[in-house]
Formats: structure tokens, C-alpha cells, sequence
């Protein structure tokens, strides 16, 4: 089940190729990077001055047809769900599509000075979290999980990148009834 990084933001595709090796390692999955194809404008909400993230994940399932293949877009516009203020990201539960945004992960949002670097680690964890709601991982309890749940940009730091022991262990157990359901 290969898994497609689709590039939509200022990043450089050399800038997610760290990011591409860790979701093949915490996925045990192939991971490809490529050119995004999404209309913003859709999505955009000009009272707001901020995209659906749900309306773009609809563009993102309509551009493919493999639903086995996990993709993730990156944007840099700015997120929102109708029921909250802003999103880090959106995506299916056990589906095939998750969206992530630079905007709220970038120092320059809070009036700081830029931080490439820390952006790109901040990215990396969000990517990893939005990937794991498409295998089926809810929001975790372990502070330092990755799955846990962030509402501020500071609690992602604090986060690592990969997820904890049980966390990981319900992936293995997902690999494993894939296996056992394609022997039946």
C-alpha cells in the first residue's frame, strides 16, 4: 500500500524527503513524492480568509482511484473545520486521504523569526499523526505519542515523531489482519 506525499506548499520535494523516510519506517509502506493538484480556491473561504480542510480531502479522494494508496497533500494555506477556529490537518478515518498545513506550524504565523528547521520537524509529526488516522489510529492519551491530539503548536514540539508502544502495536495488529484477510 503505497503511500504519496502530495507536494502543494513552497516546500521543496528535497526538503520532504526526510520526511518520506520517516513514514516509510513508521508505516512499513512505500512512500512517493509528488506534484499536488488541488484547486484552493473551492475551498476558500473568503469570511474566514481560511480553506475546508474537508472540502480539499474530497478533491484529493476524486484524483485518485486507488483507494489502497494513502495520500497526503501538504498546502500552506490556512485550515479550518466548521465546528473549530483552525485545523494543524484533516483526514479520513481507515480511508485514503489526509491534508496538513504549513501556515499554523511556521514561526512566522506567531510573529517569529523564521525557523526552517523546526518547521520541517513540526510537519514531519503532523504528517505522521494525519498518516495514521488513514491506518485507523485514533487520538492517543500519551502525552508524547505522536497520535495525541494537538490544539497548539507547542504541544506538537513536544510530541515525538513516531507513535507509542501501544499505538504502534494496533499498526502491526492492522498489518497483520490485512494479511490474514487476503488468505481467505
Amino acid at each position: 500500500m503505497p503511500i504519496s506525499i502530495l507536494n502543494g506548499s513552497a516546500l521543496q520535494d528535497g526538503d520532504l524527503r526526510s520526511i518520506a523516510s520517516i513514514l516509510k519506517e513508521v508505516f512499513a509502506h512505500p512512500v512517493t513524492i509528488e506534484a499536488a493538484n488541488l484547486d484552493l480556491t473551492c475551498a476558500y473561504d473568503s469570511s474566514r480568509l481560511q480553506s475546508n480542510s474537508t472540502a480539499l480531502l474530497a478533491q484529493i479522494l476524486e484524483g485518485g482511484k486507488d483507494s489502497s494508496q494513502k495520500k497526503i497533500a501538504i498546502v500552506d494555506a490556512d485550515l479550518f473545520i466548521p465546528v473549530l477556529t483552525f485545523v494543524f490537518g484533516e483526514a479520513q478515518l481507515a480511508g485514503s486521504a489526509a491534508i496538513v498545513s504549513t501556515r499554523r506550524l511556521s514561526n512566522q504565523f506567531y510573529g517569529l523569526p523564521p525557523d526552517p528547521r523546526l518547521l520541517l520537524q513540526r510537519l514531519e509529526k503532523e504528517i505522521v499523526h494525519e498518516v495514521g488516522h488513514t491506518f485507523g489510529l485514533y487520538h492517543c492519551h500519551y502525552f508524547e505519542c505522536v497520535m495525541r491530539s494537538s490544539t497548539y503548536v507547542e504541544e506538537i514540539d513536544l510530541k515525538r515523531v513516531t507513535p507509542c508502544a501501544a499505538c504502534a502495536a494496533l499498526l502491526v495488529i492492522g498489518k497483520s489482519q490485512v494479511r490474514s484477510d487476503r488468505s481467505d
